[in-house]
């Protein structure tokens, strides 16, 4: 009888031979079973564990030399770092690290490959990321980084990758590294994106985030695909050492009488429709379920019309546009990064008070053309939808000013980070302007309740 033998196929493990492994299943096209590569290290110590021979033909792993920082490197790991590192490797080199933005989580990814010294590969969720860990990874080893995404291709020992990238590729590479980091690791429960992790082979696997839970819950996929959360640190703790000190203001504002009448007619529409229906939208799924039925009732679309205008009056109201003239006018000369939901109210902004705008449709050379004299002081204010939320560099702010958002405490958070690097005597502000008696009330506490906690 021929050896059993495992092989990787696809982004999965095929195991031939007369074995049973848990998390396989029978394949009848291949006549053989067949497991998602993620299993691969369990797959091997359960063979092992057997006291079988085994003939593994599955890890193609890229050539890599000695991974080690360059001695020039000055970049030494705080005492956070450390105890988050070393929580990683003592949960068998897998699981999440939950750190404020500006934190150093890169530094703990250097770390983590360094200690690994093995082919790697991290995973990021845009081209801005990309070419920042890439810059990072190359003064640190000195070496030529690989990079896959952007209309690139090249595959080294230390490699980086974008989520859309790396998903497309994983059924190639799957079995080419031994260490797998994710950057922004909220992005991997996506139902695409998790496929990355489930067709790459790697025992090792870190998660990097600030933000660890997600509004759909579907963070509880995190510890099958990497490890679950295992070292978290809040902003609060790190302020004033490794942070700057910070506060958060609310500044309540008032609707013209003439937006209260509409907020009231649209309220009423959605919330007699609750009642009549005799529906609950407490938790994410009772909403979900909402949703879905606005696709075979009229009735149940023009209620969530009706709550989507007003909850657009709340975020919108001219009211916040005169409490920001004031703090704006109070704050002269600070650097000041104003956070919008929608791009109506940017613009709006930006006409009004003059002052440069980026949204998702702002070109790349145009965004880091206003970034960098934001940067120098040419200019002293931003005002942004989410697109500054997450993967871009964003300069130093002393103030920041929320107009309006969602009830997301990652989206909070992340806004918050932008005013965090730490300069000497520097204490950052944020403040929220809130409609008064709307629901956008209850969005702010649901979205600092997680910050808090």
């Amino acid at each position: 009888m021929d050896e059993p033998s495992i092989s990787f196929d696809r982004g999965t493990i095929l195991i031939r031979g007369p074995l049973q492994i848990p998390n396989s299943s029978y394949d009848e096209r291949s006549k053989c079973f067949r497991a998602l590569a993620l299993h691969y290290a369990g797959i091997k110590s359960y063979l092992e564990k057997s006291l079988l021979d085994f003939n593994d033909q599955v890890e193609n792993l890229v050539p890599c030399p000695e991974l080690r920082r360059r001695s020039s490197s000055s970049s030494n790991l705080r005492g956070y770092q450390q105890k988050a590192l070393k929580t990683w490797e003592d949960s068998g080199r897998r699981g999440v690290i939950v750190l404020p933005t500006g934190a150093g989580k890169t530094l703990i990814g250097v770390k983590a490959i360094e200690s690994v010294n093995a082919p790697a590969i991290v995973v990021v969720p845009t081209l801005d990321l990309m070419y920042q860990w890439i810059g990072v990874l190359e003064e640190e080893f000195g070496l030529d980084i690989g990079v896959i995404g952007g209309g690139e291709s090249i595959t080294n020992a230390i490699t980086v990758a974008t989520y859309d990238s790396a998903y497309l590729k994983a059924p190639h590479l799957g079995n080419a590294f031994s260490l797998l980091i994710f950057d922004e690791v909220h992005h991997l429960p996506a139902e695409g994106y998790r496929q990355i992790a489930e067709m790459f082979t790697a025992p090792y696997r870190m998660g990097l985030t600030a933000t660890y839970e997600r509004e759909d819950r579907m963070e509880r996929e995190l510890p099958r695909l990497i490890g679950g959360k295992i070292f978290e640190i809040k902003p609060s703790e790190l302020a004033g050492r490794y942070l700057a000190p910070y506060s958060i203001e609310k500044r309540i504002v008032d609707l013209t009488d003439e937006e209260r009448g509409e907020y009231e007619t649209q309220r009423r529409i959605f919330t007699s429709y609750l009642r009549s229906k005799r529906i609950s939208l407490i938790g994410a799924a009772a909403f979900r379920r909402f949703i879905m039925s606005t696709g075979r009732s009229r009735e149940a679309r023009n209620a969530l019309l009706a709550r989507n205008r007003a909850l657009e009056i709340a975020l919108n109201s001219q009211s916040k546009i005169e409490a920001l003239r004031i703090i704006l006018s109070d704050n002269k000369g600070i650097k000041t990064l104003i956070f919008t939901q929608h791009n109506s109210l940017v613009h709006k902004i930006s006409r009004n008070f003059l002052i440069p705008f980026i949204t998702h449709r702002t070109e790349k050379t145009e965004r880091n053309q206003i970034l960098e004299e934001f940067k120098n002081g040419t200019y002293r204010a931003i005002v942004t939808s989410k697109v500054l939320d997450e993967g871009v560099d964003v300069p130093d702010a002393e103030l920041g000013i929320v107009l309006s958002g969602t009830g997301s405490s990652r989206e909070f958070t992340q806004r918050l980070g932008r005013l965090l690097r730490m300069r000497y005597k520097k204490k950052a502000r944020l403040i929220e302007i809130i409609s008064r008696e709307t629901s956008e009330g209850m969005m702010s506490s649901r979205r600092k309740s997680r910050l808090e906690r």
